[in-house]
């Protein structure tokens, strides 16, 4: 029996084991997806090959990245179809081609600036372009900072700091840029999404969110937002229903239109455990990334991790 989330133009059917890996492998834990123009689909992941290729069908096509990335944590596809790899375990960000050619490095492979020291860069974790093909990086676990280089790698300005006002940051986990040169970034421990123009002045925060971690969206004027939200990370708060783990849908003005999911985390059909990367591809289909194998201690205390949790989900959007 098919599951769907949601309903009327946001209604989603979940398909099971989507993605066929070769025998003997494993994602570990997905921490970022992105799709090309040919609805291939990029799984940055954890695992043993950090980035595996499927075709739309979920059949494996490739992989590659082998040694190179320690920590998978972001990706996002450019308008020229080349990929931007955010690894927070080696604290760089890699320019990449579709089949994992590196065309430019930003960060020095396992040397982090100083913690909390506003430079570049302390466990980064995604990146984002913008209209002008500037690049903005979320800097991340060990910085509260965005960073925005020029398209040659020169740094040009830098903002943010810890703290819970405006323009201050509590984990900068995600970041979006729109063709209005809009910079949307999840501000995960503060509960909200804030909003700068291209140079960092801050506009904007949605609020009435759960730790939001992933962030998606699909581009142009005006867009919507896909958010994966994390669920609760306490023992006082762990059954707590309807605060995640979820995937909420909203307007470029934070305006909720739909929300995807359960109460309660879990790996049943329609609940996430860590909703961490999300994309959509052509069709409107989502592709959920899940960092299931760090969160299920604290999402599921009373059940064992299994070797391999489920990590990547498909929905499949439905015909309205």
């Amino acid at each position: 029996m098919s599951v769907t989330l949601g309903s009327g133009a946001y209604a989603y059917r979940v398909i099971e084991d989507w993605a066929k890996l070769p025998d003997g492998w494993s994602f570990k834990e997905v921490g970022a997806v992105a799709v090309d123009g040919k609805d291939q689909v990029y799984v940055f992941n954890r695992g043993e090959h950090p980035m595996m290729v499927f075709d739309r069908d979920g059949n494996f096509l490739r992989s590659w990245g082998e040694g190179v990335f320690p920590r998978a944590h972001g990706l996002h596809i450019g308008p020229d179809e080349t990929l931007w790899c955010t690894d927070d375990g080696s604290h760089t960000v890699r320019h990449c081609t579709l089949d994992g050619k590196i065309l430019m490095e930003l960060g020095v492979p396992g040397k982090p600036a100083p913690y909390m020291s506003g430079e570049p860069f302390h466990r980064c974790t995604h990146t984002a372009l913008s209209p002008k093909g500037d690049l903005y990086v979320a800097d991340g676990y060990g910085n509260a900072r965005v960073h925005k280089y020029a398209p040659d790698g020169k740094l040009l300005m830098s903002w943010g700091e810890p703290g819970t006002d405006p323009g201050q940051f509590n984990i900068v986990h995600n970041i979006c840029c729109d063709a209005d040169g809009w910079v949307y970034v999840a501000d995960r421990e503060n509960h909200r999404v804030q909003v700068f123009d291209g140079n960092g002045r801050y506009e904007a925060q949605w609020n009435n969110m759960h730790r939001p971690c992933g962030l998606y969206s699909p581009g142009g004027s005006k867009p919507i937002f896909y958010i994966g939200e994390l669920g609760p990370g306490m023992p006082v708060n762990n059954l707590h229903p309807n605060i995640g783990p979820r995937v909420s849908i909203v307007t470029h003005e934070g305006k909720l239109l739909a929300r995807l999911g359960h109460p309660h985390a879990g790996e049943a059909p329609g609940q996430f455990i860590a909703p961490h990367g999300i994309a959509v591809d052509s069709h409107g289909d989502i592709y959920v990334g899940e960092v299931a194998w760090t969160y299920w201690p604290s999402a599921l205390p009373d059940k064992p991790r299994p070797a391999h949790p489920r990590s990547l989900q498909k929905l499949v959007k439905v015909a309205a």
